[in-house]
């Protein structure tokens, strides 16, 4: 999309700009950062902007000062609104011109799939990184949260111009793929009359025997029985790996979530990097030997301590491994790696980031999502198992049972870093109390508009149509808040945050039902009601439809056009 085209530039986009310019024209430093809100109340205008209350420490001014220069530096017709006033301690609020308004709605329509997105100043190439469970059982809840906001994350930049690539790192060498054959060996040797437990420490839940019973009924039981068990236990490994990385994949594409490439942990060591890595650091002034050890001085980039990278016993670390992986990454091309990790590794944030640093790739190369936990709530009460999987919730019983689009919602609405109740109750309420089912709703009563009014809304002269018609405060209201979505999707792509979506379209959705049921007290307010603003108000409609299913297919959701809970009528 043209960044001087219409849609670029209506309403926040263009009043930011002007009010940025104004800001420098007044003594702010160039590309000092302008913020817009919505205020509080009605009366105070359309937008908001506190940017003089920012400006006021590095000006050394009183912000109410500043506020009154920046408005009488300020080009109204540039910025599309009708007037600015100073409120309080120095606010700025400001009122957009009508013309802009309904100029944004035609260029919205215009702009069809492309609403929504803009192109960024400088595209980057982008790795996301997220899921990355270990191979060794089903997905939790805990990796469905990671799963939908890497997802989320890696669209919302993919919708503000960058070029990204998702990416599953497949942990499978070390102990716990270890552990995974030794506890398969278990549910073998238990289906043929043994009575060995699974080994401590080891992989529990049905899942272990049905990959048990599934290895030999490919393999051939006496074909196993003839092995050795150290090779035995070696083979089920490689095979119980294999299989549960393919269901975790499926269950990934159930979810609505498709992986760009997967990258094995072995491959690092069978490619040669991690020697490669090693053979440089045995010469490097951050690097020394110890304990019969090869450590990383850490310590010198932030770290609390340093931290070892070979073992005295000769084994590698997770770390040394994770090192060649992100080098890797800059090494085919990447400018930025975004990595979604769970609660447990927060503090190895720093930790990454000095190495990264101590190496030459510099830790600004690598930025960490940190997903806090799940807790799943039905009736106020923790459900803590499935019955496959023994000790944990599984993702695939979870979206089986909500369906998918809600699932993926509710983990998206909250922010990242703080712990989630997942109230399945709630989930499972069909009613607009269900917030995906209240946008949906929304989305639904807007295509039954059309589908009464036997119009297609691609059909509509979008240049012939008075939009000026739309007198009702409500209307404008709607408008406004449609012409929001590409500033919040630009928002919540810069701050990884895929909630400000949701939040947005929650609050979309509350101004267009409250228009839509202006309909059931008065008539001639119905959105078909014959008048001179039928025409206009079909036009909002389509926009509402457009702008509700670009906020959803961003977030990866469906937009249904009927639903079975719809049942309102327009007359």
């Amino acid at each position: 999309m043209n960044p001087d085209s219409p849609v670029a530039l209506t309403g926040v986009a263009a009043l930011r700009d002007e009010l940025q310019r104004a800001a420098v024209a007044v003594g702010a430093p160039p590309g000092c950062e302008v913020r817009i809100e919505r205020p509080a109340e009605l009366e105070h205008g359309d937008l908001a902007s506190n940017v003089a209350l920012v400006l006021a420490g590095s000006l050394r001014r009183a912000p109410r000062d500043i506020a009154e220069s920046i408005a009488s530096e300020l080009d109204r017709e540039r910025a599309g609104v009708v007037s600015v006033e100073v409120a309080g301690p120095g606010f700025l609020n400001f009122r957009l011109d009508d013309r802009q308004v309904w100029d944004g709605i035609v260029g919205a329509l215009e702009a069809g799939d492309a609403w929504g997105r803009s192109p960024a100043e400088t595209p980057r190439r982008v790795n996301v990184e997220f899921v990355s469970a270990n191979p060794t059982g089903p997905l939790h809840v805990a990796h469905g949260r990671g799963a939908a906001i890497g997802d989320a994350v890696a669209s919302l930049l993919e919708w503000t111009g960058h070029q990204v690539v998702r990416e599953f790192y497949v942990n499978d060498a070390g102990r716990q793929i270890d552990l995974l054959g030794e506890s398969v060996e278990a549910r073998f040797q238990e289906a043929r009359g043994g009575v060995a437990g699974p080994p401590e420490g080891g992989y529990q839940g049905a899942y272990v025997a049905e990959v048990a019973a599934q290895i030999a009924a490919g393999r051939g039981e006496g074909q196993l029985i003839a092995m050795e068990a150290g090779e035995r236990v070696e083979l089920f490994a490689r095979d119980a790996a294999d299989i549960l990385r393919r269901e975790q994949q499926e269950d990934l594409v159930a979810f609505g979530v498709r992986m760009d490439g997967f990258v094995n942990e072995s491959s690092l060591f069978e490619s040669g990097l991690v020697a490669s890595l090693l053979d440089r650091l045995d010469h490097d002034e951050h690097a020394y030997r110890s304990d019969g050890a090869l450590w990383l001085r850490t310590t010198d980039f932030g770290d609390e301590k340093d931290r070892v990278l070979v073992k005295s016993d000769g084994s590698h670390t997770y770390f040394v491994t994770d090192i060649a992986y992100h080098l890797d990454k800059q090494r085919r091309g990447f400018e930025l790696a975004i990595d979604v990790w769970g609660a447990d590794h927060h503090g190895h944030v720093q930790r990454m980031q000095g190495a990264l640093e101590a190496v030459g790739a510099g830790r600004e190369f690598l930025e960490v999502l940190i997903i806090q936990l799940v807790k799943v709530l039905k009736g106020g009460e923790e459900v803590r198992m499935s019955k496959r999987a023994g000790t944990f919730v599984t993702l695939r019983d979870l979206f089986v049972e909500t369906g998918t689009d809600v699932a993926r919602y509710f983990f998206l609405m909250r922010r990242a870093e703080v712990p989630m109740n997942f109230d399945l109750s709630l989930a499972l309420d069909t009613s607009e109390a269900n917030p995906v089912y209240k946008v949906q709703y929304a989305h639904a009563r807007m295509c039954s508009i059309f589908q009464r009014a036997g119009v297609n809304p691609a059909d509509l002269d979008l240049r012939a149509i008075d939009l000026s018609a739309l007198s009702l405060q409500s209307e404008r209201e709607v408008a406004k808040a449609i012409l929001r979505l590409p500033e919040r999707i630009s928002a919540a792509a810069n701050a990884r945050a895929p909630h400000v979506v949701c939040t947005y379209l929650e609050e979309l959705a509350s101004v267009v039902n409250a228009w839509y049921h202006e309909g059931n007290v008065e008539a001639d307010r119905r959105v078909l009601a014959d008048g001179p603003a039928r025409d206009a108000r079909l036009m909002l409609a389509a926009a509402v439809r457009l702008t509700l299913q670009q906020g959803l297919a961003v977030l990866g959701l469906s937009a249904p056009e009927r639903m079975l809970r719809e049942g309102e009528s327009d007359g």
